[in-house]
């Protein structure tokens, strides 16, 4: 929370975010899925992919790049693994559809697989980890970019930060891992650019090619540091690979001929882990591993370890009990969008 912020109640930005996507001619029924997700990525403390997100959403729709009727829709089957071409529509819609069709084609075979072409953002990733570990459903889930990263070695963007998701039902609080192949998701540096600080760690290049913790530099030319350096470099690659095979659809370089980012290709795989019929141990080997972690003397005092996940879950307590603290000058924008 800084001097920047306001605090607004979970109802209160979902019912304003519903206004604002029935006021741009979305159907109830996706206004009130497109609210929700926003609404919740922000609770759990990610606004760079949440509230922060919903003016260029907004632009996008304004610009016709993003379709407000177009309906993801299944082109090709193979038992389990299925193709579906997202038509350029909401990405948070089709992402949802897709977690949907991967959770039930897991359910009848044991693993399924959604690839899914010519779509938009998704927004926060980790909403579909956890759409799916709320079925039950082990996930990993994956997509491309446009081009924000160097080669390693490179002097120019050529590789996206493709954020890959894996998740893992568990009772007692499931485990999310939703991670950008950048050191920082380039929603996550513009919220630090929006506070008005610096990155903790460096987050990418700067003109001068040198590496920069300051989020107006690095923005200036989309230039983030691959996490683990020449190892995140060939991730992302490989990602973008699978993506653009496993879809038919888009590469990275594909989406770097358009003028905004658009036609972006995704992965929703997941594994229905009751076919084991060892649920019991199951959960009892996911417990050992964190049990492991947590009990770790901190290199500092007062520090923990967390599994993936947690702390997301303990924003979300407080946020709901004391509101969510948001950028003055984003919810202004929203708000101007609804006049």
């Amino acid at each position: 929370m800084t001097d920047k912020d306001i605090r607004i109640t979970s109802k209160q930005m979902q019912d304003t975010l519903y206004k604002l996507f029935v006021k741009y001619k979305f159907t109830k029924e996706r206004a009130k899925i497109m609210a929700n997700v926003h609404t919740e990525s922000t609770l759990v403390g990610v606004s760079s992919h949440g509230i922060n997100r919903v003016p260029l959403f907004i632009d996008y729709v304004q610009k016709g790049i993003i379709k407000i009727d177009a309906e993801a829709e299944k082109v090709e089957t193979f038992g389990s693994i299925e193709r579906w071409d997202g038509n350029f529509g909401p990405g948070v819609i089709n992402a949802t559809k897709c977690t949907d069709r991967a959770i039930e084609l897991a359910k009848e075979h044991g693993m399924g697989m959604v690839a899914l072409r010519n779509t938009n953002h998704w927004m926060r990733g980790g909403t579909y980890g956890r759409q799916a570990a709320d079925a039950n459903c082990i996930s990993i889930i994956f997509t491309n970019t446009q081009p924000n990263m160097p080669p390693w070695g490179g002097k120019y963007s050529r590789i996206g930060n493709n954020p890959l998701v894996v998740s893992i039902p568990r009772k007692q609080g499931h485990i999310v891992l939703d991670m950008s192949i950048s050191q920082f998701a380039f929603g996550k540096i513009n919220d630090y650019k929006l506070r008005g600080e610096k990155l903790p760690y460096f987050g990418g290049w700067d003109d001068n090619h040198e590496l920069s913790n300051d989020p107006e530099k690095i923005l200036k030319k989309e230039r983030g540091l691959p996490i683990g350096y020449w190892k995140g470099s060939a991730l992302s690659m490989v990602l973008d690979m699978l993506a653009t095979l496993l879809s038919a659809g888009d590469s990275t370089y594909k989406i770097s001929l358009n003028e905004l980012e658009t036609g972006i290709s995704q992965v929703y795989l997941c594994i229905f882990p009751e076919v084991f019929n060892d649920k019991n141990l199951q959960q009892k080997l996911i417990n050992e591993i964190i049990d492991y972690t947590h009990d770790v003397e901190p290199m500092h005092p007062g520090d923990k370890t967390y599994y993936p996940g947690e702390q997301s879950s303990k924003t979300r307590t407080r946020n709901l009990k004391k509101g969510i603290p948001v950028n003055h000058n984003i919810w202004q924008k929203i708000v101007l969008l609804l006049e």
